[in-house]
């Protein structure tokens, strides 16, 4: 059980390395870490707007997002995130400053939410090996350290989050492997990342300062898009 854990345990050791080592880099003069952000941002557009154009169905796509946005509101999932960072935030001494709640928000949200962070611990789990993963901590890892550096320590955080998640779809996996059939879990996956692909542009817009959307109130989407992949 432990081996298809193994890419999950590599994904967040190398996020929590990174976050490390951006909070000891030198500090970015004000309008660098300013346009930093900002490339940060747009590349986090580009890239959630590449998984959505990959999901083959519209309608539940749509239908998804509606539904899940509305019991996220209704349940007041950014809320919890925002109490989880203000706790992070007193539990280091850092009161007040108000920067680790957002980072821990924001860097939870774009390592969790993307096809490799779904594929990757299925791949481990049915037993053909972590190359995805050791992938995405490689990506995570840069961003990591480029957010760390720029938005501060709250993205250290990140890591434990990233470890349950992605643990929990591993064991999942390792469960259910052999009852499920390769082809119809790969369209799901896909239909999944579709739906984490509009979450992600909206990461993006928040990075860019363009509006605040409250990304994680649309978390629930990914569990309905599952739900229609299921019985489709």
């Amino acid at each position: 059980m432990f081996a298809a854990l193994w890419g999950t345990v590599v994904n967040a050791l190398a996020i929590a390395a990174a976050s490390l080592l951006g909070l000891v880099v030198p500090k970015m003069p004000e309008t660098m870490h300013r346009t930093v952000i900002q490339a940060l941002g747009i590349f986090t557009c580009v890239l959630g707007i590449g998984m959505a154009l990959k999901g083959e169905e519209t309608l539940f796509l749509v239908i998804s997002l509606a539904a899940g946005t509305l019991v996220g509101e209704a349940l007041g999932v950014e809320r919890g995130f925002e109490r989880l960072g203000s706790w992070l935030e007193r539990r280091v001494g850092a009161s007040g400053t108000g920067r680790i709640g957002p980072a821990f928000v924001t860097s939870t949200l774009l390592f969790c939410i993307g096809a490799m962070a779904i594929l990757g611990p299925i791949e481990g789990a049915t037993g053909q090996g972590h190359s995805l993963l050791y992938t995405k901590a490689i990506m995570d890892g840069m961003l990591s350290l480029l957010l760390a550096s720029t938005i501060g320590i709250g993205v250290i955080f990140s890591a434990p989050a990233v470890f349950v998640y992605q643990g929990v779809i591993a064991l999942a996996a390792y469960a259910f492997a052999s009852s499920v059939d390769p082809g119809v879990l790969n369209g799901a996956v896909q239909e999944i990342s579709a739906v984490g692909g509009v979450m992600i542009v909206g990461v993006g817009l928040n990075l860019l300062e363009i509006k605040k959307i409250r990304v994680a109130n649309m978390l629930p989407a990914l569990v309905l898009m599952a739900l229609f992949a299921a019985f489709a």
